[in-house]
């Protein structure tokens, strides 16, 4: 026992070959990297270790990296999430100087591509000039008319916003017209651009995406997409920071097509949460000074749908938000929670696979507000009566999603970040075979696992919780034929959240994300 005590506290100090390298990269470079938003780059050894005392102060306060949603009630595409032990780790390497450790296991810095998040784009479209921002400390909404040339109808794989200025860009989002009537009001403005809030000033044909800082572009699943028609132009509706210094920003649009081989079959159809959905419409959104409010907003799905990503928008004195269907069955299917809200990061949430929410559904936004002078963010002090605005001192309560018509099969649709996957042809199999899918997902008290194994082998299930932690053995080891397998799963009393169902096997371990409901 003296031993044991003893070893313990000769823990190896952690270091950048052995954990902290692993930790930075898959946490932090994505935005940290030369041509991304980060303002120094984490790429290297060298690089981490001079801002080690920095990175182990804003990962103890849970300010980097900075996502927003709960991890323990939904995940998303490009979460960025530190457990405890790893902010203890960088906290112990910092303290220790931040050691390399072995040279030679140096690990290789992550690939990425140039220029975009995705790929190679098929067609980059440039802001026209350099747009000067004014100085006068005022947000500044703009919005750009970007023509895509097009002469006829062309099928969209993912549309990415690249910011040209990276410290003045707040939030974006995109939309599609072909009227004109989006360059006459650019022509009619003395300045590049013309000003627009809220809306694009203009009748549009639809939306297309939106940028946030740190958060991953979208690519639309196999089969999925939006076609954009001939002659196209899009509106670019920039938000930019307030500033008191000469700013310019030239941003672009870097569009991809869909490939021949992967035809749309269904197109992707925007919904929204908003005041026009409360029973008094806008004039009933208002939020008292000196008070917390909440704002319950509800809309029943008519048809069976697939949501494929969600965006929450509110400005400064948003607070939580919490969005969630209930079946008419009553089973409650957990979408986004936001329990500390943060203007300054705010951004557009992608389902790591389509989310399917049945005909009959009600849909709940839950949206709360902190108006009193406890709110360190509070733009008024003391505060004021606020309400819908434009303005960064005024106030939102806006949910933007996107989806698809619901096929059988989307719960095992998989959207992807990165555009030079080449997708696996489904005639080929894996050595150690094929992990199919968990039906029903979400589930209550069972579900199926479906895979197929090349050849007999001995594989247990085991349940683990998004911190990697095994919590239930589902299957002991048992010896399978090769072939397809569907075995029932009792989830018994588990309790309810997110988690993984893992398939071990001799030489291979599979996973899939499994969401139980209580």
């Amino acid at each position: 026992m003296l031993l044991g005590c003893g070893s313990a506290g000769w823990a190896q100090t952690p270091t950048w070959t052995d954990q902290i390298a692993s930790i930075i990269y898959d946490n932090c470079t994505s935005c940290h990297r030369p041509g991304e938003i980060g303002p120094f780059s984490l790429m290297t050894y060298e690089d981490a270790a001079s801002w080690s005392a920095m990175i182990a102060y804003v990962a103890e306060q849970r300010i980097m990296p900075p996502w927003k949603p709960d991890p323990n009630y939904t995940n998303f595409v490009g979460e960025k999430h530190l457990t405890q032990d790893q902010i203890d780790q960088l906290s112990e390497w910092a303290a220790a100087g931040a050691p390399l450790g072995n040279p030679a296991q140096m690990p290789d810095p992550p690939s990425y591509p140039s220029g975009s998040q995705l790929g190679t784009p098929d067609l980059v479209l440039t802001m026209s000039e350099a747009y000067p921002l004014p100085t006068d400390y005022t947000d500044d909404y703009r919005v750009f008319v970007l023509p895509t040339g097009f002469t006829e109808a062309r099928d969209i794989a993912a549309v990415e916003f690249r910011p040209g200025n990276t410290a003045v860009v707040h939030h974006v989002v995109i939309a599609y017209e072909t009227s004109g009537d989006g360059a006459t009001l650019d022509a009619l403005s003395p300045k590049y651009g013309y000003p627009s809030f809220g809306d694009f000033g203009v009748p549009v044909l639809g939306t297309l995406t939106g940028y946030t800082p740190g958060i991953p572009a979208m690519a639309y699943p196999v089969g999925i997409g939006k076609t954009l028609p001939a002659g196209a132009n899009l509106l670019v509706q920039v938000h930019y920071a307030p500033v008191v210094t000469e700013e310019w920003d030239q941003s672009s649009i870097n569009i991809f097509f869909k490939d021949p081989a992967d035809p749309i079959e269904r197109q992707v159809e925007p919904m929204s949460f908003s005041p026009s959905d409360m029973p008094y419409g806008y004039p009933s959104f208002k939020i008292l000074p000196g008070e917390i409010s909440n704002f319950l907003v509800t809309k029943v799905q008519e048809t069976d749908i697939s949501l494929i990503n969600i965006q929450p928008h509110s400005h400064y004195l948003g607070k939580r938000y919490h969005i969630w269907a209930k079946t008419p069955e009553g089973v409650t299917i957990p979408i986004i929670r936001i329990n500390e809200w943060d203007f300054n990061w705010q951004g557009a949430y992608t389902f790591p696979n389509l989310l399917h929410i049945p005909a009959g559904s009600t849909m709940y936004c839950s949206a709360t507000y902190d108006n009193t002078v406890d709110n360190p963010a509070n733009p008024s002090n003391p505060p004021v009566l606020s309400g819908w605005g434009e303005s960064s001192t005024d106030e939102m309560l806006l949910v933007r999603m996107q989806y698809v018509d619901y096929e059988p099969g989307d719960e095992e649709i998989a959207t992807t970040t990165n555009l030079n996957d080449a997708p696996v042809s489904p005639d080929v199999e894996p050595d150690w075979g094929t992990f199919f899918s968990l039906t029903p997902n979400p589930a209550s008290t069972q579900t199926y696992v479906e895979l197929h194994l090349n050849q007999a082998t001995q594989l247990r299930l085991r349940l683990y919780d998004m911190t990697g932690r095994a919590v239930a053995e589902l299957m002991p080891q048992t010896y399978l034929q090769a072939g397809f397998q569907r075995i029932s799963v009792d989830l018994g009393r588990q309790a309810g959240g997110v988690y993984l169902v893992a398939a071990e096997g001799a030489d291979f371990r599979l996973s899939q994300r499994l969401v139980i409901l209580r």
